[in-house]
């Protein structure tokens, strides 16, 4: 997390360019990680060349006819020529890379400059190169990049309208713990967004993996080129998503436009791990759904489908953690139904986490839950781990600011010896229910059905005592005003 003076420069950018004209926070977070990508360019390419020349390998720079288009000189021009150059020249060149310097640039062919005037741009790019001075002089300057872009991320959810794109991030990480990812693991989001989900699994391994992965040439390489997979529909989100993956140190990851429901998906048996908040609202048309979804359950519902084809995407034995609203775990429908009961018979459910309505709070209040499931195609679920998640760590109005008593940190220390829930009755804040119990309630996921409350006696004083109480009251108040009316008399 950012703090300080890098805080206050990025709210400064960000003013710049709100007061500029550009009011929409995907458009300026979009434009400011098109500049960070131009500025990436030079510095990788100068970076390349010098490693070249010690080797002794050819380089060809992608500059080498087109020096004028380089940050660094970009930079000195007047404000005038520098915007004009930026929009007539750097645009159109970086939409013909193809992907030949890094993953970024394959989403770059419908990449629309945005910055209103030359003076803005100007402003911005002082601005930006500010932002950079100060975090190469930071002892930690990746993980500060990283931070950098999580923090100018935040500002989509806080300004409005696009809160949808993001998962809380601390939601986020307490779904990668419940998963135990390691080193070798294949991990997929089939409805990235900006790669949240993706970038803290990197994370976590970057904590918990250092030295098998990054002392380790092939477990690098798997790390940055085929370890992560991350699927969506919006091409401003692949772009960010992107980004916010190798500002995070994930050199090549593999984000790419496709519906995830479609035939376009045939990925199948293909990853260990999937980590998902996929979209709840709005029905599919039959027609554009992967007949071999429909084939489980034969549903419009995207919650329902996505469920369904994460079965599909894993290997056996894979796992995945997913958010889905409360709507999936008690409908009624034969679809609901349906898809409860391939989980359950099929395969092995194994936790079902239940979060209060304000977690997504302000853009929604829907009650959801987290699912984590194996895949195995052979049965396995013997009892499930019911946890009732009454406090995230942040108030559950529309401001959600930070409170005491989170149940994070316990859930996932919990969740890890389930062992020991053995003995939790139905009355605690978690506990396991088996089976048998569950498809004796039609295959019921709600905690409700299962959670028991508590009943406690109250006490109360006899009619008689609260009646001589208020006659002692009464005495005390009839006494204190004769004595101030002796008083205002005398």
């Amino acid at each position: 997390m950012i703090t300080g003076e890098l805080k206050n420069k990025v709210d400064r950018l960000w003013e710049m360019f709100w007061t500029g004209g550009l009011t929409n926070p995907l458009d300026v977070i979009e434009q400011i990680t098109y500049l960070m990508f131009i500025r990436d360019l030079d510095q990788t390419d100068n970076t390349r060349q010098k490693e070249s020349i010690m080797l002794e390998i050819p380089y060809k720079s992608i500059f080498s006819k087109d020096e004028h288009l380089k940050w660094s000189v970009l930079r000195d021009k007047p404000a005038e020529a520098m915007y004009q150059t930026m929009l007539t020249e750097v645009f159109p060149f970086i939409k013909t890379l193809n992907g030949n310097s890094g993953s970024y640039a394959k989403y770059m062919a419908d990449a629309i400059f945005k910055v209103p005037t030359p003076q803005l741009l100007e402003k911005i790019i002082t601005s930006l190169d500010d932002m950079y001075a100060h975090i190469d002089k930071l002892p930690d300057k990746k993980d500060a990049r990283g931070d950098l872009y999580e923090y100018m991320l935040s500002k989509i959810s806080t300004a409005g309208t696009n809160g949808q794109f993001r998962t809380p991030r601390h939601i986020i990480r307490m779904m990668v713990e419940l998963l135990d990812l390691q080193p070798e693991d294949i991990v997929c989001d089939p409805a990235c967004g900006t790669s949240g989900f993706l970038v803290s699994a990197g994370e976590y391994l970057k904590e918990h993996y250092l030295e098998e992965i990054f002392y380790n040439k092939e477990a690098k390489a798997h790390y940055d080129n085929k370890m992560f997979t991350g699927y969506d529909m919006d091409r401003t989100m692949l772009r960010i998503g992107a980004m916010n993956m190798m500002t995070h140190g994930i050199q090549n990851p593999h984000i790419e436009y496709k519906d995830s429901l479609s035939d376009q998906n045939t990925d199948t048996g293909k990853y260990t791990k999937i980590l998902a908040n996929p979209p709840f609202k709005g029905s599919l048309d039959h027609d554009i759904v992967s007949t071999d979804l429909l084939k489980i359950t034969k549903t419009k519902k995207t919650e329902l489908l996505f469920l369904t084809l994460f079965l599909r995407m894993l290997k056996n034995g894979g796992r995945c953690a997913s958010i889905v609203p409360d709507g999936v775990l008690f409908g009624s429908s034969r679809a609901h139904k349906a898809i409860r009961k391939e989980i359950i018979e099929n395969h092995r459910l194994e936790m079902i986490i239940s979060m209060p309505s304000g977690v997504f709070k302000p853009y929604a209040g829907v009650s959801t839950a987290v699912i984590v499931f194996t895949k195995t195609g052979a049965g396995g679920t013997d009892k499930v781990w019911f946890y009732d998640m009454q406090n995230d760590g942040y108030s559950l109005d529309d401001k959600r600011t930070k409170i005491d008593g989170s149940n994070i940190q316990d859930i996932i220390e919990r969740s890890k010896a389930l062992d020991k829930e053995e003995s939790r009755k139905r009355t605690e804040q978690s506990f396991l229910v088996p089976k048998d119990e569950i498809v004796e309630n039609d295959y019921d996921l709600s905690i409700n059905k299962y959670k028991q409350s508590t009943y406690v006696e109250e006490e109360y004083p006899h009619p008689l005592e609260i009646m001589a109480e208020i006659n002692e009251l009464e005495k005390e108040i009839t006494s204190g005003l004769a004595e101030l009316e002796a008083a205002l008399r005398g």
